[in-house]
């Protein structure tokens, strides 16, 4: 049986055979273990070992980042899940739920950057010919600075 057919411990998976399988670099998952967002056992010759549990860890990981969430916000929900055993089904869904209010939000500002993208974004810099229309003497820089139209939901 190879080291990918064993579970945890020194039999675990490869730093390579982790790659591999998540499509996350090697050396991403060395950043990832040094933040502390997985865990590996070394081998007597001091290689690193992954539970298999990792792979399901690094592949939510690289969800999570493609729908925009933070690391912090990784960090936060993987401190929630059990250690050292695969998540059930019920973990993921109270994780999910947890996190659905956000990424409706964020639906939400993409939709509207979509919609209103052609025309002024909000940002006040009163650069597009058609700004004033939309921020008539830059009330607009009143509430901060960035696109206020959009992140306000003006």
């Amino acid at each position: 049986m190879t080291s990918a057919g064993r579970a945890g411990g020194v039999d675990g998976l490869t730093i390579g055979e982790l790659s591999a399988r998540s499509g996350v670099a090697p050396s991403a998952l060395r950043f990832y273990e040094a933040e502390g967002l997985i865990t590996s056992s070394r081998t007597s010759g001091g290689q690193r070992r992954y539970a298999r549990d990792t792979l399901r860890r690094v592949s939510f990981m690289r969800i999570a980042q493609q729908v925009g969430l933070s690391l912090a916000e990784i960090r936060q929900a993987l401190a929630s899940l059990p250690e050292h055993r695969t998540p059930t089904r019920r973990d993921w869904e109270r994780l999910s739920s947890s996190w659905r209010p956000q990424l409706e939000a964020r639906i939400r500002l993409l939709e509207r950057l979509r919609d209103d993208l052609s025309g002024c974004i909000g940002c006040g810099c009163l650069s597009l010919t058609t700004c004033p229309l939309y921020n008539p003497d830059d009330v607009l820089g009143a509430r901060g600075p960035g696109a206020r139209i959009l992140l306000d939901g003006a």
